[in-house]
């Protein structure tokens, strides 16, 4: 069966470099890439990282080390070859994300065992040991120095996305040890969970919790059994589950807002918008890229989201990641209002801010999602020294956050799909469970061939939690759930508004909903209950509105 449908590695070759290489595919890496050539310069693709005790080829304590599983395109590798570990940020004019490691042992994987070989050349499948320290979740490696000298056409291979999973991780869990001075052990635990799981995203708050991000709560059921028994061996503690939020516009901002740098020679002018209905997930998905020229990037504005000329030229960056962040960054001044070469040496500066302020946003220090800044104005002092990223950076995050406040700032909540197999007779009994957590279906139809039915229905992530055991119990048994992130809603309400009156154990009616989230999230974080203004807005602007 696999012999007659998996094509070989020589076939495949050019179909996963089109996927995966970032790099150009004329370059001498990638033609060797493309011959499976033995001989060219080592080029691996990490994909996986295993846990010592599902590999034992030399011992050791079980989850203490992790053996890199990738395929070979080019080149030979062998125990005691010095590499060069490319992480998933690395570029060549940016090369932090680097690291050297020696390769300890190379092995075939071979199912539930491995066996161990001196060599191993392009086209096999490989675990390496000794190079997974400097690796997070995928990697490529290569040698460390290359004699033929085209070091700086070598790029990495994209990091791996996960659409049949929701390409998310949007449900997270508060750990911390029950032994508090057990925490460097938590924290190297949590180090080592989110190589072994590649959907599990770690992150400590400003108030010092450590939070982990996963997909659903049978996958942090999982995540935390290995934290406690394969990767820390202590007892941790956790908080109830929650979601991750996200912050959004659904006006254009109500004033211009400007923001003053320390020194008072430099001063910035925004609006913020909301993005076009289907661009934030383009720009998730990577169909547009910041490094096309302006007729190419005018060209996709245009022609998909009827753009003018003027605006599609103007994009400068996405936010909050450079790549594939979800909100957009303009420079919609005019060169008869601001010296544009003034403006082109602060780019860098504007951008940073931009992309820190998208990171964390003014409501809850959420990420902000589809939502579009416009430079309408600047002020900008003559002398360099005068405009540094010291000024600029904190002033274009401040007036990022200021554009975002005045432009009836949401909340948005992430929504499950789910697709639920029953029995025809008991569909009518599931739409009121459904409805109770704020849910409804879309569809119900019967499966072929089967007395089954086939329900599919959106459920907010946060009014999920139970809801598997919830349905099984009220149909015994009956019923199967398979639930995936589909897509983020804005949530009913106005998180500012503070008519709203909270009762405590009682659930808010849905109208309250935006602020019974904002106040319970800037809670867990150690924030104050309300957005203070004073501290996103300048004096004069303050008390402009």
């Amino acid at each position: 069966m696999i012999v007659k449908n998996i094509p070989t590695p020589s076939a495949a070759a050019l179909g996963k470099l089109s996927r995966c290489y970032t790099g150009a595919m004329n370059t001498r890496v990638a033609k060797s890439m493309l011959k499976l050539d033995p001989n060219g310069p080592l080029m691996i693709h990490v994909t996986k990282l295993y846990a010592s005790s599902s590999h034992p080829t030399k011992g050791g304590t079980a989850g203490q080390s992790f053996a890199a599983f990738g395929r070979i395109y080019s080149g030979s590798v062998k125990p005691g070859d010095k590499v060069k570990v490319l992480g998933e940020a690395y570029s060549p004019e940016d090369d932090e994300d680097m690291a050297f490691a020696t390769v300890e042992s190379v092995c075939i994987p071979r199912g539930r065992f491995s066996t161990e070989v001196n060599i191993a050349t392009a086209g096999s499948w490989v675990l390496l040991e000794g190079v997974d320290a400097n690796i997070l979740k995928t990697a490529t490696i290569t040698n460390v120095k290359s004699s033929t000298g085209d070091d700086r056409d070598i790029e990495i291979f994209a990091p791996l996305k996960f659409t049949q999973a929701g390409g998310e991780s949007v449900m997270k869990l508060s750990v911390e040890p029950l032994n508090p001075s057990e925490l460097p052990k938590m924290v190297e635990g949590l180090r080592r969970v989110s190589k072994a799981y590649p959907m599990v995203k770690t992150r400590v708050e400003e108030s010092g919790e450590h939070v982990l991000f996963g997909t659903g709560e049978l996958y942090l059921d999982c995540v935390m059994h290995d934290l406690r028994h394969v990767y820390s061996d202590i007892e941790v503690k956790v908080a109830d589950p929650v979601v991750g939020f996200r912050e959004t516009v659904i006006e254009t901002s109500s004033i211009k807002c400007f923001a003053e740098t320390a020194n008072k020679r430099n001063k910035l002018t925004m609006i913020a918008e909301p993005l076009d209905e289907g661009l934030a997930e383009q720009l998730e998905a990577g169909k547009i890229d910041i490094q096309w020229d302006n007729k190419k990037t005018s060209r996709y504005f245009q022609t998909k989201f009827d753009w003018d000329l003027l605006s599609a030229r103007s994009v400068w960056a996405f936010g909050d990641s450079p790549t594939h962040g979800p909100n957009i960054l303009m420079d919609d001044t005019l060169p008869s209002e601001v010296d544009k070469k003034l403006l082109s040496t602060c780019k860098s500066g504007i951008v940073q801010g931009f992309q820190w302020a998208t990171r964390e946003g003014p409501l809850c220090e959420e990420p902000v999602r589809s939502t579009k800044l416009k430079i309408l104005d600047t002020i900008l002092a003559d002398k360099p020294i005068y405009r540094g990223a010291g000024q600029i950076i904190p002033t274009a995050r401040r007036v990022v956050h200021s554009s975002i406040l005045t432009a009836s700032p949401r909340l948005m909540e992430p929504v499950y799909r789910l697709e639920i197999q029953c029995q025809g007779d008991i569909v009518d009994a599931i739409n009121p469970l459904i409805k109770k957590r704020r849910g409804h279906v879309v569809q119900d139809r019967p499966v072929a061939g089967t007395p089954f039915y086939r329900v599919k229905a959106f459920l907010p992530v946060i009014d999920s939690f139970g809801f598997e055991t919830d349905l099984r119990t009220f149909t015994q048994g009956q019923a199967m759930v398979h639930s995936v992130f589909d897509h983020w809603a804005v949530v009913p309400g106005d998180p500012l508004d503070k008519n709203v009156i909270l009762h405590p154990l009682e659930p808010s009616p849905p109208h309250c909903l935006a602020r019974d989230f904002l106040v319970k999230t800037r809670r867990r974080k150690g924030l104050s209950e309300d957005v203070s203004l004073v501290k996103f807005f300048d004096e004069g602007m303050f008390d402009s509105i």
